[in-house]
């Protein structure tokens, strides 16, 4: 891909271009039809506007995560409700309902952080525990 840079003067003088610029001027005006010699040589020069648009959105739908505490840490059922609301928040993904999609898998996100803390909080218990229950046996 070719590119050439041009560059603008703000102060030069109208007329002051000089023979190559002059040629490249009236050979762009050729290209667009205008006759020889009546291109303008103080002309704005053309600005373009990029807009991106991003075609695949990331909605993080947490379904991993909620099937893990729900087979692994499923403390009061938390994991299977945040597994519900992943779902739900994979549908609404599906169906092109982005803020539905976002309030689904924030609500899932809450439900699996609370459902990990409260799974670890009971195996650190369940653990310290034993290891008192083992110690008075031992002593």
């Amino acid at each position: 891909m070719n590119h050439t840079s041009q560059h603008f003067f703000p102060h030069a003088v109208p007329g002051s271009l000089s023979t190559s610029e002059t040629l490249k001027e009236e050979h762009e005006g050729a290209a667009l039809g205008v006759p020889f010699g009546l291109v303008p040589h103080n002309s704005v020069p053309m600005t373009s506007t990029v807009i991106n648009i991003r075609s695949d959105t990331s909605v993080p739908d947490h379904v991993v995560w909620s099937l893990f505490n729900t087979l692994f840490m499923n403390f009061c059922c938390l994991g299977f409700v945040a597994f519900a609301y992943s779902v739900k928040s994979r549908d609404r993904k599906m169906v092109g309902d982005l803020t539905g999609a976002q309030s689904y898998a924030s609500t899932a996100k809450c439900l699996n952080i609370t459902a990990l803390v409260f799974s670890l909080l009971l195996v650190i218990t369940f653990i310290i525990g034993l290891i008192t229950l083992l110690m008075r046996r031992a002593a």
